[in-house]
């Protein structure tokens, strides 16, 4: 007999916003809904700071919307229960066909139990007592380890029915998609920026994105590179805009009229300038980079200080703090580092000074400024943008 189950998302930080808290359960569900159409017809329901996806036919793909929930911001925890009526009875025959195979090979597990429905005759500690008892029996060699099971079994009692699970998995944690608003992320083919992409989109951030191309100093091959990195941060994004501009006259420009030294200081001020105007543009109220503090020349304190002063809207690094290899843990958890390190050039790696000033002074940096037509360069750039949509699903919505 199969058993009717049931996919059952745990809220994080959601239950601290207090009265706000139905708007972003709500962005959450919203959330699911848009992914569960891609899978088959599902129902989702939100109560007790859990939200319930529970699928309407057999045609439904179960499996393959639990790997997606996975990845949904806003989640603490998900797991596949099995359902059962709300008497005793029911729960231990459905524990006893539906967790054998579930604890197949451990050799410890823990009971744990929640009455939410506190009319329910048996108390927690019993239930999970019975329970217990019905698996000691069912499963050979099994036995009970209260501090470091191998397996956490838990028996929940709601309002509505029972529900039966084992080994719940971490969510994404964080805050719901689009619950803080919109950031425009500065998307090179490195490691680095889709990591800060992913950690901004984690506090519950909407992504842009903005990628510049040095066409022909940089290939096709280099622009597809970062698509692929767009498109892997849609597992958790679900859709980004890519918005692309030519840094190609930009950089020839500095090349022929500035100081060597000088160079990638000041195209880091027409990037930040071009991305401005582009935040603007799509709504977005901050510019996202992946700098990390001193791990090159572009990033160290005055350099920052330097690319800061020409946008007046926020800069976030959520990187600024780490060092690489914890970036790269990240950018491996995320999917994103065996694409990271293709070897396609970006704009950033044309024309790379021999000795780039580490400890700029402003001043001498926007003399150097003066010596190209900025106005004209930045609106020449800005008229060759154009703009591709990566999506999490086709149909997605």
């Amino acid at each position: 007999m199969k058993e009717k189950e049931v996919i059952l998302c745990k809220f994080g930080e959601i239950v601290l916003k207090g009265a706000n808290r139905s708007g972003f359960e709500s962005m959450l569900t919203r959330e699911l809904r848009r992914r569960a159409a891609h899978f088959g017809a599902f129902r989702v329901e939100c109560a007790q700071s859990t939200v319930y996806i529970e699928p309407k036919d057999d045609m439904a793909d179960i499996d393959g919307l639990y790997e997606s929930v996975l990845q949904v911001f806003g989640i603490v925890g998900v797991t596949r229960a099995a359902v059962a009526e709300k008497n005793m009875e029911s729960i231990k025959e459905v524990a006893a066909r539906y967790l054998p195979p579930l604890l197949a090979g451990k050799r410890t597990f823990r009971v744990d139990a929640k009455r939410s429905d506190k009319n329910f005759p048996l108390k927690s500690p019993e239930i999970a007592a019975e329970i217990g008892g019905v698996l000691l029996g069912a499963v050979r060699g099994l036995r009970v380890d209260l501090h470091n099971p191998e397996s956490m079994v838990r028996v929940e009692v709601r309002d509505h029915a029972a529900y039966i699970h084992a080994d719940q998995q971490k969510g994404a944690g964080g805050m719901p998609l689009r619950s803080a608003g919109r950031g425009l992320l500065l998307l090179s083919g490195g490691i680095d920026s889709p990591v800060a992409g992913f950690m901004m989109a984690k506090r519950g951030l909407e992504i842009e994105a903005l990628h510049f191309e040095s066409f022909p100093y940089t290939s096709e091959r280099a622009k597809e590179k970062v698509m692929a990195l767009a498109d892997k941060l849609c597992a958790y994004c679900s859709r980004i805009h890519v918005h692309v501009i030519s840094l190609t006259h930009i950089q020839e420009a500095l090349r022929d009229q500035c100081e060597e030294d000088y160079f990638t200081l000041l195209l880091r001020i027409f990037m930040m300038r071009l991305a401005e105007r582009c935040a603007k543009q799509y709504s977005c109220g901050a510019i996202i980079t992946g700098e990390s503090l001193a791990q090159v020349a572009s990033q160290t304190l005055k350099a920052i200080a330097v690319t800061d002063s020409v946008v007046n809207m926020p800069v976030f690094r959520p990187c600024i703090g780490l060092d690489k290899e914890e970036i790269i843990t990240v950018s491996r958890k995320i999917d994103t580092y065996d694409t990271s390190i293709l070897p396609y050039e970006d704009c950033c790696t044309v024309f790379t000074p021999r000795h780039p000033r580490t400890q700029p002074e402003i001043e001498k940096v926007m003399a150097q400024l003066e010596k190209v037509d900025a106005d004209a360069l930045l609106e020449e750039a800005w008229e060759s943008m154009y703009t591709e949509t990566r999506t999490i699903f086709e149909d997605y919505r």
